[in-house]
């Protein structure tokens, strides 16, 4: 049956836009003040920020 593989690839498009849509979306500016809020909140524990003392380093 010609045409049924495109009838099937429009509908996984159709659902994965209907999962889209559900999504709850964030203002940019919202997601990078929560963000810079968890990183200033985390920084003393990021390797790369505090560095790795050289006893505890296995390199």
């Amino acid at each position: 049956m010609p045409g049924s593989g495109s009838i099937a690839a429009m509908k996984k498009v159709v659902q994965q836009l209907q999962l889209e849509a559900r999504l709850n979306h964030v203002k940019l500016s919202q997601a990078a003040t929560d963000l810079k809020q968890f990183s200033l909140q985390n920084a003393q524990h990021d390797p790369l920020l505090t560095g790795i003392s050289s006893s505890t380093n296995p390199f």
